[in-house]
């Protein structure tokens, strides 16, 4: 036990200061922040004495760096771009993985046949962002290409245009949308593939946990109460989101809420809780990513989070 996780579980029942606080998200409202507006609006942030601002983010938004450089006191990230900004001298560590199985994906026409991910290597094309961590594994994995690589230009245009394009995607959204255009669709989960990262993971600076950890312990009891809440009816935040999202209509947003419901509660999490975190699973993600030369050293799991439930 690192004496990080020490503090918070010592200091873990005191009540925190009502100082405003905020977070950061890295995307706009939709359903895979809905247990923090659910923590917003029934109360849980209030009965742990917290006011919590929370901030919309979108594409490229920078969410790890501005916790890193303390203008966002939380944020929210996935497991691999904590590990790669640790590998970079910041001192941000992960306290609440919402999404036990990571809902990326490849998403191509139904009626192209493919039986697994690797077949969309095969032929056809590719709209991706090339450089991402699991695009590079899915490349060093299944390789060599032999479809055609293009940048992936957001939505489902691409895929709706031409019936030959594989897109990237998250499970929980674009395929929704094709469903909407009478699109049959087929999403290959890149988790199945070995390479399953955390996400919609709540993040802070160790400076913060060593100044105020009370702070931290409660915004970690609010958020976990927030989930659960939303597990059980999205409803409420779902229409707090659709005000503050209008492009995300309600029927899209409770689609949504089902479909990333078993991969946010998982036999894991029934296990250790929501939100829980396990030191294999951060050790193998800091050894895949270098393998793919994208950090220098892979550090051993547990300091990559804490365990401060």
């Amino acid at each position: 036990m690192t004496r990080w996780i020490f503090v918070l579980m010592v200091f873990g029942c005191t009540l925190a200061s009502a100082a405003p606080i905020k977070l950061m998200l890295n995307w706009k409202p939709e359903a895979e922040f809905g247990g923090f507006y659910a923590a917003q609006m029934n109360g849980a942030f209030a009965n742990q004495k917290l006011a919590v601002d929370i901030q919309t983010g979108g594409v490229g938004a920078p969410t790890v760096q501005m916790v890193a450089a303390g203008r966002a006191d939380f944020g929210i990230a996935s497991a691999d771009e904590i590990v790669i900004s640790r590998d970079r001298g910041t001192d941000v560590v992960a306290l609440y993985a919402v999404y036990q199985t990571n809902p990326q994906a490849l998403l191509v026409r139904a009626d192209r046949n493919l039986k697994k991910i690797e077949d969309t290597f095969s032929a056809g094309i590719l709209a991706v962002q090339r450089g991402l961590p699991y695009f590079l594994f899915l490349e060093k994995k299944f390789g060599p290409m032999k479809a055609k690589v293009v940048p992936y230009l957001g939505g489902i245009t691409q895929l709706s245009e031409n019936p030959l394009v594989t897109q990237q995607c998250f499970v929980t959204s674009e395929p929704i949308l094709t469903d909407l255009k009478g699109i049959k669709t087929q999403a290959f989960l890149v988790a199945d593939t070995g390479f399953n990262p955390y996400t919609t993971v709540v993040i802070t600076r160790r400076a913060l946990v060593e100044k105020d950890p009370q702070t931290v312990a409660a915004f970690v009891r609010a958020v976990d109460a927030g989930w659960k809440a939303y597990l059980q009816d999205p409803k409420p935040a779902n229409e707090v989101m659709h005000k503050l999202n209008p492009s995300m209509d309600l029927p899209t947003l409770e689609k949504s809420a089902q479909i990333q419901e078993p991969l946010i509660e998982t036999a894991a999490t029934k296990a250790a809780g929501l939100g829980s975190m396990a030191d294999a699973r951060w050790t193998e993600l800091a050894l895949q990513l270098k393998s793919l030369g994208l950090i220098k050293n892979a550090q051993g799991g547990e300091n990559y989070y804490l365990k401060a439930k």
